[in-house]
């Protein structure tokens, strides 16, 4: 399974970004699908978590009722909407894949290699 995450880029305070991670097979209805992120000088946090099965999906708390992830399984694609961005969301965002439903990085098997998102303030 490869895993490539686009869509970052700089944007002001209050704008809005859509990552997209594009898989190499039918990952998403495999696997649980989720979004990570890593500040500068920071560790590597959980953003948010999808499960096709039953379309279930769980946020950190800095990401509840601004991000959205989504996907679409015929495009191989996850996404993560994000609105209403803070200087705080500047960081590197992962896409990643694994067996476990989980918030631990340590259990997603799979990972893209990152795309920067850097919200100015």
């Amino acid at each position: 399974v490869q895993l490539q995450a686009s869509g970052g880029g700089l944007v002001q305070a209050g704008g809005s970004l859509r990552l997209s991670c594009a898989a190499s097979e039918r990952t998403l209805t495999r696997f649980f699908m989720a979004w990570f992120r890593q500040a500068p000088g920071k560790e590597r946090e959980f953003v948010a978590r999808i499960y096709w099965l039953n379309t279930s999906t769980y946020y950190a708390d800095a990401a509840k009722g601004r991000f959205t992830i989504s996907g679409d399984n015929a495009k191989n694609t996850l996404y993560l909407q994000m609105n209403s961005l803070k200087a705080e969301d500047t960081a590197v965002y992962y896409c990643a894949a694994g067996s476990v439903l989980s918030t631990d990085e340590g259990r997603y098997l799979y990972w893209g290699q990152g795309t920067q998102v850097t919200v100015s303030s």
